[in-house]
């Protein structure tokens, strides 16, 4: 079993495929993670840039009402890929390797975990949302509550 840093870090490198693919840091972050497991040997390089593709066709044929569990599922399978292949090394290897994966992270893997649903906006940043004369907005996130406001004071008008 691994120490609860390597376990976060696989987590992260699973959580790193997910969110890259299908965006302009896929090519860097498929070639390095492919370079990674195959550790200079070419022909596991070329299985797991195969591996690598499938998982981001998955994830882009997956229809709106599944892509949530079709993320989750790819998430989970190379979370537990890369906790297997630091499991696998010696403890100088795991050291090296763990190096190597936070390195490879910091320079190809998205920089932030925001993403948009399918054909909505990604916000950073505080948002101020307000409704007018009985309009009313919509925005997908996370915890939300909406309460009525309160009545303006005789000061107000």
């Amino acid at each position: 079993m691994l120490a609860e840093g390597l376990a976060a870090l696989a987590a992260a490198g699973g959580a790193a495929v997910v969110q890259a693919a299908g965006t302009s840091a896929w090519q860097g972050l498929q070639q390095a993670v492919a370079q990674w497991f195959a550790g200079g040997d070419g022909d596991r390089r070329r299985v797991e840039l195969e591996r690598l593709d499938r998982s981001a066709a998955a994830l882009e044929a997956a229809p709106d009402d599944e892509r949530s569990g079709v993320r989750s599922r790819q998430q989970g399978a190379w979370q537990a890929r890369f906790e297997q292949a630091l499991e696998n090394l010696s403890d100088a290897e795991r050291e090296e390797a763990a190096e190597i994966l936070r390195d490879l992270l910091a320079t190809h893997a998205p920089t932030d975990g925001a993403q948009a649903p399918a054909g909505g906006p990604v916000i950073h940043g505080d948002v101020d949302v307000r409704a007018d004369h009985g309009s009313a907005a919509a925005v997908q996130m996370g915890n939300v509550t909406v309460t009525a406001p309160p009545q303006p004071g005789p000061q107000q008008g």
